[in-house]
């Protein structure tokens, strides 16, 4: 496992091929991956072309490696346990729609441009993204994305964060079939 402190951080994955690291890469990765009007397959062949220089020659290694990066290192296991976080959890950002806001976010804590930037590290992007301070619109719009409204007791204090949540609601990008899908699972 990597440790961004004392590791130079990778540019190629653990099958020993280079794979392109700027974050740039990696948002159009996630982008990608959340685009329900793509079918799997095709996401895929994307993926990788999006991601690896040249021709891959097992594309399951390929797909496990992207993971591997994409999750900046993380063993399988915790994958797993993020993997089932994030299935109790809604989206709390989108690069697509909070772009204006994480920019800002950047510029303001890091002073980092991320429009002009040459180049960062996909892991050290996820680093200071995941540590960004509270004073940050972006960190509150999460914040009331992701607040359970079961756990506020005031009444007047819930109205106000549903009315927020309301506001800064991203939208919902499922096909009908999966709004079908999962209107119907809610009775099983």
């Amino acid at each position: 496992m990597y440790n961004i402190l004392l590791d130079k951080l990778p540019q190629y994955i653990p099958s020993k091929i280079k794979i392109r690291t700027d974050f740039r890469e990696w948002i159009k990765f996630e982008l990608l991956m959340q685009d329900n009007t793509i079918e799997e397959e095709k996401k895929i062949e994307l993926a990788l072309n999006l991601l690896y220089f040249g021709n891959i020659n097992n594309i399951e290694t390929a797909l496990k490696d992207i993971i591997w990066f994409y999750s900046c290192g993380k063993k399988e296991n915790e994958i797993k346990e993020t993997k089932q976080n994030k299935k109790e959890m809604k989206q709390i950002y989108s690069y697509e729609f909070d772009d204006m806001h994480i920019y800002t976010a950047f510029k303001t804590q890091y002073n980092i441009d991320l429009n002009s930037i040459k180049y960062l590290h996909w892991w050290k992007f996820k680093a200071m993204f995941e540590d960004l301070k509270e004073d940050n619109k972006i960190v509150e719009i999460m914040g009331y994305r992701s607040c359970d409204l079961s756990k506020i007791k005031d009444k007047e204090e819930r109205k106000r964060i549903q009315k927020m949540k309301k506001m800064y609601a991203l939208p919902d990008m499922r096909t009908q079939e999966q709004k079908e899908a999962d209107f119907g699972s809610a009775f099983w």
